[in-house]
């Protein structure tokens, strides 16, 4: 066997590196979660309800401000989970986290849109074949980015380009 790649010492099945999801691609704090609930915007699917919220680019002056929301942000994507406690116990819940980030791990694009973004699971996800999560979550970027492009260039469609008011 190749002696770089670490061993299982009782199987001798040669074991992958671990890849973690970065804390950078995290959501972490409470009022991110409710930033995103309530001034974002939803995406629905068979086995899961997404939230999004497109975050403002930081500049410099603005993390001289002490009331910036996006102080010390990185960045690109930053997904969340939430599984409530009516969806069963502390393994059921648990195993759907486990499964969806590791769906998020595999297709986030970590140079994508400023976008915070929280999935809410439902039931159905802890029957549904993986690869149909991951179908799942794949669309549910793909949706986000389409929407957030439309809404930038409806955006810079309204913006007068010389600054003057009167178009004549």
């Amino acid at each position: 066997m190749n002696e770089n790649v670490p061993v299982d010492k009782e199987s001798r099945v040669p074991r992958l590196a671990k890849v973690r999801f970065p804390r950078s691609g995290r959501l972490l704090r409470h009022a991110d979660f409710e930033r995103v609930y309530k001034q974002g915007r939803r995406h629905f699917s068979a086995s899961m309800t997404v939230f999004y919220w497109q975050r403002e680019r930081v500049s410099t002056n603005m993390l001289a401000q002490e009331d910036a929301p996006a102080k010390g942000v990185a960045s690109g994507l930053r997904v969340g989970f939430t599984v409530g406690r009516a969806l069963g116990g502390a393994v059921q819940r648990n195993r759907m986290k486990r499964r969806l980030r590791e769906a998020v791990r595999l297709t986030r694009n970590a140079a994508g849109p400023d976008v915070d973004v929280v999935i809410n699971p439902k039931k159905s996800l802890l029957t549904v074949d993986f690869a149909a999560i991951v179908n799942e979550v794949t669309r549910a970027f793909v949706v986000i980015e389409q929407k957030l492009g439309a809404a930038r260039a409806s955006e810079n469609l309204r913006k007068p380009e010389d600054g003057s008011r009167n178009p004549n």
